[in-house]
């Protein structure tokens, strides 16, 4: 038996929780378009963005380490595949839609420049007399304009539901000039952004941590100042083995588990408390429904900090920061003063819009190789342009 789309949104309706977004009652797109007859319209969200240039370029952009420091470090792209499976096993447990709340994470860092935060920080004070810059808006930005899928209109064309996710994924930010109409945000963003809000920052502590061990910027004995650490290494010893080598996966798969599990027990019982019988009640509620313990977000403050202190403002990271500083100012000098040194397209039906805008785009679309590359051709006489 063929499970046509309408069999699917009627799982939805039984299946889920009352508090799910239901992939039926979406609030549409921006340009009308035909329902598909086996997809639901959040299926075809996460498929469009899956196929996206914005997507593949994520394999070569910076997570904390630059793409040719080692094969083994975590990338915008395996970050994001990390961030989408945490993902969905909260929205499973919690009885959300996992085809939205995969959307919105798939999308969630489409925005992001080369060489990680250091590169949202040098384009947000090359553009603080235009607006600003930052990623989660930019992500938006990539995928109701920057990508091109139809002759019809620009962008992908997402639903209402993925479109506010992105826009209420982060924390607040600059409000730019938008190419089309913004969906209208309620108090708070729906369960499904929540959980990818949330699962994103589960990833990146966990895999900051894991990449840091690997690449000996982190000690292990530093983390036996943190208590959440420290469990997570007696729960991993538990199952087994104290090899180094074997332990350190453990850990970080413990600790994902406590952090996710937290989050779904903690979350249930906010939205049982608050009596949330509906999508609109998570967005009207006067505070986030999918939250941490007390007791696990201050155990979260702590890692955050410890990262910070030890990873983040490690040496060779403020190194790889500051070259990156200086390869994207050199290049936003270069295209600002003179930009028939861009691509002819970079500038192409932008009515409306200043150069600099078109050129934050083509700034934060590069990954990390290009942007380097041309700062080769432009700098290096020896280089070919």
């Amino acid at each position: 038996m063929v499970r046509l789309r309408e069999r699917i949104e009627k799982d939805e309706e039984r299946q889920l929780a009352p508090w799910a977004c239901l992939s039926r009652d979406s609030l549409g797109r921006v340009h009308d378009e035909a329902p598909h007859p086996y997809r639901t319209a959040f299926q075809r969200d996460r498929d469009r963005i899956l196929h996206s240039t914005a997507f593949r370029r994520l394999q070569y952009k910076t997570q904390v380490f630059v793409y040719h420091e080692g094969d083994h470090f975590r990338s915008r792209l395996t970050h994001t595949l990390e961030v989408a499976q945490i993902a969905r096993t909260i929205a499973r447990a919690l009885g959300v839609n996992e085809d939205l709340t995969e959307a919105i994470v798939l999308a969630h860092d489409l925005g992001h420049t080369p060489f990680g935060h250091s590169g949202q920080q040098v384009l947000h004070r090359l553009l603080k007399d235009h607006d600003g810059f930052e990623h989660n808006r930019q992500s938006l930005r990539i995928v109701d304009f920057l990508e091109v899928r139809s002759t019809r209109y620009r962008g992908l064309n997402l639903t209402y539901e993925t479109r506010a996710g992105l826009l209420k994924h982060g924390s607040e930010f600059p409000r730019y000039t938008h190419p089309v109409a913004l969906p209208e945000l309620r108090t708070q963003p729906s369960a499904e952004a929540q959980i990818a809000n949330l699962a994103d920052e589960i990833a990146y502590h966990n895999h900051d941590i894991d990449d840091g061990l690997r690449s000996g910027l982190l000690e292990w004995d530093a983390l036996s100042d943190l208590g959440i650490w420290l469990r997570a290494l007696e729960r991993a010893q538990a199952e087994g083995g104290d090899e180094p080598e074997a332990l350190r996966p453990r850990v970080i798969v413990a600790l994902i588990d406590m952090l996710a599990s937290d989050l779904i027990q903690s979350s249930s019982e906010q939205l049982e408390a608050h009596g949330i019988t509906s999508a609109v009640g998570v967005r009207d509620a006067t505070a986030p429904m999918v939250a941490f313990s007390s007791p696990m977000a201050e155990a979260t403050r702590e890692l955050a900090s410890f990262l910070r202190k030890n990873l983040y403002r490690h040496h060779r990271v403020v190194r790889m920061a500051a070259k990156a500083e200086r390869i994207l100012q050199d290049l936003w000098s270069v295209y600002t003063r003179d930009p028939r040194q861009l691509p002819p397209q970079v500038l192409r039906d932008r009515e409306g819009e200043t150069h600099e805008r078109a050129i934050a785009d083509y700034l934060a679309g590069m990954t990390d190789r290009f942007a380097m590359d041309e700062h080769r051709k432009l700098f290096d006489p020896h280089a070919p342009v």
